[in-house]
């Protein structure tokens, strides 16, 4: 698992006939102290997260398992709206 931003949407008016009715996000992930790491990523959102919230996100066999996605081409999915961290 990690932690990312949610920086924008995918609009597709034509899919795979299982992510029909799904929401497709752009994803920033982030280092732990909340700086960008890495490349954008698009995600399925299972909880109705929205732009700019920090999110949890899974990927590969993990996100197909996340709202049902079992037998649907998905590699990385948004299962948690993050409120807030707490290091020590």
């Amino acid at each position: 698992m990690y932690i990312a931003k949610i920086v924008g949407r995918i609009i597709a008016t034509q899919k795979e006939e299982k992510l029909v009715g799904t929401k497709l996000l752009i994803i920033q992930p982030l280092s732990i102290d909340g700086k960008p790491d890495g490349k954008h990523v698009i995600a399925i959102d299972t909880v109705g997260s929205g732009y700019g919230e920090t999110v949890l996100i899974v990927t590969g066999s993990s996100a197909r398992m996340a709202g049902n996605f079992s037998k649907t081409p998905v590699d990385a999915a948004i299962i948690g709206i993050i409120d807030s961290i707490k290091l020590d």
